[in-house]
Parts: structure tokens; sequence; C-alpha cells
């Protein structure tokens, strides 16, 4: 029986939270351990193009700075190829290592609407009795974006590619200010204003979880017109 987890009325699992570094996969944890589920490890997939289906690519490789600021053990993955079948099969062996190294009995993952990762993972975790639990399955997404300004999460702009957002946004925190006016672009444009859809991507630099800020020390902007990474060159791990 498929065992999915999207209510704090469930009782307490150890989980491995999938982890971008991005803002749904780090409230995710926040929200899991809320629901009084231990997170016992970090898993990074690292995809070889940005045009991964399941799994964030820009800056992937900070996730290890992330998890010392959370104090939280990290597995991190390289994905060889770029199909499904690819990337399916490389989680299931980086979930297998958990399991075997932290006896999970689940994951947890930042999906919010996507059913197609929501289907993968779950029909990864389905056959091997774990968990899937999803805190953000189906949560609106101005209350969402205002909840994470509200809990003091701060959010970097990493990545975009949908019309309406320029080059201006890459590097560029989330505020109050910035998620109205990125509000009004989506509604303009209708883009989703979770960036679900890969309309763009994030960076958590502090929030309630670390016990450390991330510092941006270096990046490089690239833009082609219609699409934009931040390239993070170099960071650093300092008081808050």
């Amino acid at each position: 029986m498929r065992l999915i987890l999207n209510a704090p009325a469930y009782a307490f699992v150890r989980l491995a939270a999938l982890y971008s570094g991005g803002k749904d996969s780090t409230f995710a944890i926040f929200r899991a351990k809320k629901m009084k589920h231990e997170i016992a490890c970090l898993i990074t997939m690292h995809p070889v193009a940005d045009d991964s289906l399941l799994f964030h690519y820009p800056n992937s490789w900070i996730t290890k700075y992330l998890a010392e600021a959370m104090r939280i053990p990290l597995i991190g993955f390289t994905i060889s190829g770029r199909s499904k079948g690819d990337e399916i099969r490389a989680l299931e062996r980086a979930i297998a290592q958990a399991r075997s190294r932290y006896n999970i009995q689940g994951i947890v993952h930042g999906g919010i609407s996507s059913k197609y990762q929501k289907q993968a993972f779950e029909e990864i975790c389905d056959p091997r009795g774990l968990a899937a639990v999803a805190p953000l399955w189906n949560v609106e997404p101005m209350k969402y974006m205002s909840g994470l300004v509200k809990h003091d999460f701060k959010i970097m702009i990493v990545g975009v590619s949908a019309m309406g957002l320029g080059k201006e946004w890459l590097g560029k925190q989330l505020g109050k200010g910035s998620l109205a006016k990125l509000a009004a672009l989506a509604k303009k444009y209708g883009f989703s204003l979770t960036f679900e859809g890969g309309e763009g991507e994030t960076l958590v630099t502090n929030c309630p979880l670390f016990h450390k800020k991330l510092r941006v020390n270096a990046a490089n902007m690239h833009w082609d017109g219609q699409r934009g990474i931040f390239e993070i060159r170099d960071v650093s791990l300092v008081e808050k």
C-alpha cells in the first residue's frame, strides 16, 4: 500500500529529504520538522544539464554548504544521463544508500503541483515500503510565497526562464516588495508564481533551519536574451 503523507496528523517518520537548496525543498524540510518528522539526511541529485524534469540544476554544488548550515549529513549523486530513466535509476540508488546508511522510512520532497514529479517519487517509494511526504502539496501559491517571507526565509533567484522575467531578477532576493512585483508579473504573463513549472530557480541563503547563513562571494550572470542563470562561483558560511 502506498504511503503518502501530506498533513501533520501522521506519526513520526525518519526521512531523507530530496534537497536542491531552493525554496521548496528547504521549506519542505521546515514543514516536515514542524510535523515532528526526523530529517536523517539530505539527498542532492546533480543533473548534467538544466533541462532535468525532476531535479534542480543551477548551483546544486552549494547544498554541501547548506547541509553544513543545517547540521544534516548529505548524500550527493551525479546523474550520468539526461533521460527520465537515467534520473529515476540514479535516485533509486541514492535512496537505497540513504536507507542502508541512515535507516530512513521515507523521503520528503518539495512538490507543490507537479503530478509528474509526485508520481515519479511515489513509484520509487511504493514498492520499497517507504513513505512519500509532500508537505507543500496543493498549497495556494500566494499564501505559500508570503509564508516564506513571513518565516524569514532569505531567497535568491538564481535562474529565470519565462516571459516577463528579465535579467534584473537574477541574483535578486525575494521580499515583500519584490514578491508583489513577481505576483503581478505572474498574473500578467501567466507563469507559476511558485516557479514549479521551471519558470525560475531559487537558492535559500538563510532561514530558521540554518545555524549559519550563506554568503555569496562571487557570481557570474549568464543571459541569452530570454533566459538566464545566476552562476554562483564562490560562497562561505558566516555567523548569523
